[in-house]
């Protein structure tokens, strides 16, 4: 089942099951997957796109979490919390950080030798592959490390 299939299933059965919560946060996420639905002339979206989508949500939600706590709001943080969990259901199983280290190692001996030091070509590549798979922040913190580690022993 794609994606967006399972999304509307879901949302289809909190409704039955008046489950406020999760009703809300997959309509947000179908309105969300729609907008860019409508940028691209009403073209269907990839899985890998509206993991991108997902993605971008879930920052959202860390976003808001941190704000939410910074400001004392620990009600609206616990809320954003709960939407969280239920927008991680739809992200494939998540890399740990062994797996993703391994990754990028593999990733940086495969490019051109005056492209391994520079993050940013680094991280082009990367993300294709552990897009979806791992959190952006956590393969940025490892390439950084990994390339800070090849400039010491230089």
């Amino acid at each position: 089942m794609q994606i967006k299939q399972k999304i509307e299933s879901d949302y289809q059965q909190a409704l039955k099951n008046k489950d406020a919560l999760r009703v809300s946060t997959l309509r947000m996420l179908k309105s969300a997957i729609h907008n860019r639905e409508i940028e691209k002339a009403h073209q269907a979206l990839s899985d890998p796109e509206i993991l991108k989508i997902i993605a971008k949500q879930l920052a959202q939600r860390k976003d808001s979490i941190e704000q939410f706590k910074k400001g004392k709001r620990e009600d609206l943080a616990a809320k954003e919390s709960q939407e969280l969990e239920i927008l991680k259901a739809y992200l494939p199983e998540q890399l740990k950080p062994e797996e993703i280290t391994a990754a990028i190692k593999s990733i940086i001996a495969q490019l051109p030798e005056e492209e391994q030091a520079d993050i940013g070509k680094v991280m082009r590549a990367a993300m294709p592959e552990l897009s979806g798979k791992a959190d952006g922040a956590l393969v940025s913190r490892i390439v950084s490390e990994l390339l800070n580690l090849k400039k010491d022993k230089k």
